[in-house]
């Protein structure tokens, strides 16, 4: 029997009946009296220099209200200065990608606004675009930035360069590892740009007032991160900037960045009338941020017992034209989750982030670290093969537990990284080895780190003992209920009693964006001691009530009563049925996190796949997924998080990728860029690994992004078991796989 009582059960989404009746409100939903309409042009070309930029033309069309350009944008002096990679960057001197904003148009209507973008007038002189990331790197190659130098490598300020960051991180004799080992394998692996597809495009809506106050409505993941890019970008104060929270239509870390709202901002200011833009399908797929590409150079030893001695890497991600993934730092995850699942005592790890004339890239999922397990993983499979060892035997043998050191020098505390194989294991034993030709079993692991940042909470007490939780972040994941349901646990009351409200920057307490896995964790951690404070002024108060110390009272199951003596007790309904008598008034509880250690999340998973090798395609025949998750709060949102996940890591694996010519990408339709539909994707059995973190609240984990990070390499794995041949590039298409089994078969004949 479950020591808790809410906590623990499949209870409905707060939000479910909102959503499936349409009465949520989304960003494109917002209709303001008076309002404008906007459209952006974007540059056509990956670089160029702009000779002549003429809006007259576009000004003078009947019904437009206002024409911006990077000359409206308070404090930007040239092209280089881009507040920030995440935010709006209006080109002034010359465009950097394909899709980067050069002006923007508000008109009466939608149609006029469209019909005066191809009014304005631009001169452009094209430019040598930096396409290839292994070119950009090279000292000769063109330079996106002219005045970007590297971070972290010696003599960093002798020369401009492509490489924005480097780190090298080493421990033991990777040298002499290798000539311990009795099998040293080295292969290069590669994946391409590949997007975040959620459903709902970038929107926004903002006014701004006579007094220069602005009031954004926009679709992020984080209000108090989208105040802050729209303050730096319109050079106001924080209190000049409201954000009104609306409902987010998927995000995947691709919302953290706000494009549209800053030049609503401008628009508005500039007309005194409010501006909606809401943008197409090809906008986002060209103008937004996806993950970034990657090429990785892994080599690994082991002993004939399957023991690993020794690894090195050579990791290079290209992030596109604007450096980093603006709030979630520059270090890419994938340069330490990588290699931190297994205790090697040797290993070597360069990583370089670079820019190309591309789409800015950012985060998604378990940004980088999906790229890092395509090339870690591939390799443990094709090591455990070459020994002749069982693939989850092998990852077992090598598996860190607690008190073992990730490669970044942090050591692990409670994990459950064995015991998520272990659950894997026994999963296998019972389904039994796929039969039938050309069908093969590929199994992988993951590993995020999560984290914990900086937020608050404010729960108010109501006279029936109701209450209603006030934060300010944003659910992209089912987090509103989560949270109601720690609440019910912590103060022993129904879930029903318990109402959840996101409120604006003007009126929530502060809240990290909800990005990294730690929502869950981080406004769990305020709403945790929100309780505790809650129930340390009830405790002082039936204390007063029943005459007795505050040291002779406790709180226990919604009611307070005295130790040792149960049924002596005031109920939490009792103790607030009439706040007013009390002279401390209606009872508040507060509650803030701190930044804090990361809880780490293991992931295992196992693909069956069957391949057609007269033309290539891959059908999966069944999926399933084990992941370590602390506690599940709500099981079913857990267990929705680990299958959307594999749905996304399985078009990232077999169909997705941004196709560029001359920097431009060319398939920004859904047609075009294909994604996994239902037909594509089986069901997939998730099983729940509850190893405590042993913190509050609840010892829990975040569960949203580790379940992406072994998908692209355990179809690839799976589809070696299959045919026989090994794809070491992403997508792994049926032209792909077609022409490996045919390049194969002409390799054996020779």
């Amino acid at each position: 029997m479950s020591e808790y009582s809410v906590v623990g059960e499949r209870v409905n989404r707060v939000d479910a009946l909102a959503k499936v009746t349409g009465k949520a409100l989304y960003c494109a939903d917002i209709n303001l009296p008076n309002m404008l309409h906007g459209k952006i042009l974007w540059s056509p070309y990956a670089h160029a220099r702009i000779r002549r930029l003429d809006v007259a033309k576009a000004l003078a069309l009947e019904g437009v209200m206002a024409v911006i350009t990077a000359a409206d944008v308070p404090g930007q002096k040239n092209e280089e200065e881009h507040l920030n990679p995440m935010t709006c960057c209006l080109a002034r001197e010359k465009v950097i990608f394909a899709g980067q904003p050069v002006a923007a148009v508000a008109a009466i209507n939608p149609y006029i606004a469209e019909e005066a973008l191809g009014l304005i007038e631009v001169d452009y002189e094209e430019l040598t675009p930096v396409i290839d990331v292994l070119e950009a790197m090279k000292p000769d190659a063109p330079l996106v930035h002219p005045n970007m130098y590297t971070e972290n490598l010696p003599a960093k300020d002798a020369k401009p360069s492509n490489i924005f960051w480097y780190m090298k991180n080493s421990h033991g004799d990777v040298e002499a590892g290798f000539r311990e080992a009795d099998v040293v394998l080295e292969n290069t692996f590669r994946t391409q740009t590949v997007h975040q597809g959620y459903l709902e495009p970038r929107a926004a809506v903002v006014s701004v007032d006579l007094e220069g106050k602005v009031t954004v409505w926009s679709d992020n993941q984080g209000i108090f991160e989208c105040r802050q890019l729209v303050a730096s970008f319109m050079n106001l104060p924080l209190n000049y900037v409201r954000v009104i929270p609306v409902e987010s239509g998927g995000a995947f870390g691709g919302k953290s960045h706000q494009v549209v709202p800053p030049l609503c901002a401008l628009l508005s200011r500039k007309t005194g009338q409010p501006v909606k833009i809401v943008t197409t399908r090809e906008e986002v797929f060209k103008t937004n941020r996806p993950a970034a590409a990657s090429v990785i150079t892994i080599k690994m030893g082991a002993t004939k017992d399957g023991r690993l001695t020794a690894a090195s890497a050579t990791m290079v991600y290209d992030f596109g034209a604007l450096h980093g993934m603006g709030g979630m730092g520059e270090v890419p995850f994938g340069s330490f989750t990588g290699l931190s699942l297994y205790r090697i005592s040797n290993f070597k790890i360069e990583c370089y982030d670079v820019v190309t004339n591309k789409t800015p890239s950012g985060p998604y999922r378990g940004p980088t670290a999906a790229q890092a397990a395509f090339a870690v993983e591939s390799q443990m499979d094709l090591l455990a093969r070459a020994l002749g060892i069982d693939p989850l035997e092998f990852r077992l043998k090598n598996a860190v537990a607690e008190g073992d050191v990730m490669v970044n020098g942090t050591p692990f505390g409670k994990i459950g990284f064995r015991e998520t194989i272990e659950r894997m294991r026994k999963y296998l034993a019972q389904r039994g080895k796929p039969e039938g030709k050309n069908r093969g079993r590929g199994i992988a692991a993951g590993f995020w780190p999560t984290g914990i940042m900086g937020s608050a909470a404010h729960i108010n007490v109501n006279t029936d003992g109701s209450v209603i939780l006030v934060v300010g972040s944003t659910d992209v994941s089912g987090t509103r209920t989560t949270l109601a349901q720690m609440v019910a646990e912590e103060l022993g009351i129904p879930f029903e009693k318990v109402t959840i409200v996101t409120g604006d920057t003007e009126t929530a307490p502060f809240s990290a964006p909800s990005v990294g896995s730690m929502t869950t964790r981080s406004m769990g951690t305020a709403v945790y001691r929100a309780c505790q404070d809650i129930k340390e002024q009830l405790c002082q108060r039936a204390a007063q009530q029943l005459e007795l110390k505050r040291k002779n009272v406790e709180f226990v199951h919604g009611c307070v009563q005295v130790k040792g003596v149960p049924e002596k007790y005031v109920s939490l309904a009792d103790l607030v049925a009439e706040d007013f008598r009390f002279p401390e008034g209606p009872i508040t509880g507060r509650g803030s996190g701190e930044m804090g250690e990361g809880a780490p999340v293991f992931a295992v998973q196992v693909a069956d796949v069957e391949v057609d090798k007269e033309t290539g395609k891959v059908k999966i025949l069944s999926y399933a997924a084990a992941q370590d998750v602390g506690l599940a709060i709500n099981p079913t949102l857990v267990e929705g998080q680990m299958q959307g996940a594999v749905a996304q890591g399985i078009g990232w694996a077999l169909s997705e990728n941004y196709i560029f010519n001359n920097g431009v990408m060319q398939n920004s339709t859904l047609l075009d860029y294909r994604m996994p539909t239902a037909t594509d994707v089986p069901f997939v059995d998730t099983m729940l690994v509850e190893v405590s973190f042993g913190t509050p609240p609840f010892g829990i984990r975040g569960v949203g992004e580790p379940p992406i990070v072994p998908t692209l390499a355990t179809i690839a794995n799976a589809i070696h078991s299959a045919t026989g041949v090994r794809l070491k590039e992403l997508p792994m298409t049926p032209e792909a796989i077609l022409n490996s089994i045919k390049t194969q078969g002409k390799s054996k004949t020779k």
